[in-house]
């Protein structure tokens, strides 16, 4: 073997002497790892297998209710230019039993609308004793135009109505409703959160509404029960039920 040859045997030599060092030397960092032992998965039991399959549902959640306001337009069906308390009277207009019949549960309401202005002078902004709350643009349904968010008190009471407005076929359409005591209210991407008290101290109710292409409404699509933090105190009763709760609003 030539002298050059010998150096180069040599170097490779050393080369992987070292490499095997440095290996050495981190052990097994990066390799893997037992995790411990693995819970064993369970499928779920099925209760009650002969029980008969119900054939309509327990309860109305007011899913698919859509509603046409009348006598209320817009230019180029912008809601933009929608008047949010014209908007309420004509609710009110279209639903006696609740606003303006005998004895109806939210006279307070209709009573308050004697002092919302017109949409230039700021109504809708709840000020005052206006029950018409601000109005919220966002693109609920996907077709790329604002749609709009309106709320107005429930009076007497401390119910909240929440509604949801689109322009379909140039004529104003509501896409959801729900009357409820809330505590909160969020737009979460194309989604109405809705939070209500609950008679446990430390839990709310939280409701999602969110726009369903096939039935050309919000539908409600996720309705929990939450803790929110610990307990300032144990309830002191249990049996009486919340404020303010309607069809469009699911059974609590």
């Amino acid at each position: 073997m030539t002298p050059s040859r010998i150096s180069r045997a040599a170097l490779a030599c050393l080369a992987t002497l070292a490499l095997a060092a440095l290996t050495s030397a981190c052990g097994d960092a990066g390799g893997l790892r037992g995790a411990g032992p693995t819970a064993t998965a369970v499928s779920p039991a099925r209760l009650w297998p002969q029980l008969p399959a119900a054939s309509s549902p327990a309860w109305d959640y007011g899913e698919a209710e859509t509603e046409t306001v009348r006598g209320v337009t817009a230019p180029g069906d912008d809601i933009h230019k929608v008047d949010p308390v014209a908007v309420v009277r004509a609710e009110i207009a279209a639903h006696p039993d609740l606003y303006t019949a005998d004895s109806p549960p939210y006279a307070g309401t209709t009573a308050g609308m004697a002092a919302c202005g017109p949409k230039s002078s700021g109504a809708g902004s709840g000020a005052g004793a206006c029950p018409v709350l601000k109005a919220y643009y966002r693109d609920l349904t996907g077709d790329g135009r604002d749609d709009m968010a309106l709320g107005f008190r429930l009076l007497p009471g401390n119910g909240t109505a929440v509604r949801v407005y689109t322009f379909q076929r140039h004529k104003l359409v509501q896409i959801m409703a729900n009357d409820d005591a809330v505590t909160a209210v969020q737009l979460a991407g194309r989604a109405v959160i809705i939070r209500s008290p609950s008679q446990i101290p430390g839990y709310e109710y939280r409701t999602q509404w969110t726009w369903d292409a096939d039935q050309k409404a919000m539908l409600l699509t996720r309705d929990e029960f939450l803790r929110t933090g610990k307990p300032k105190h144990a309830p002191s009763s249990l049996g009486s039920s919340s404020p303010a709760a309607s069809s469009s609003a699911s059974p609590r």
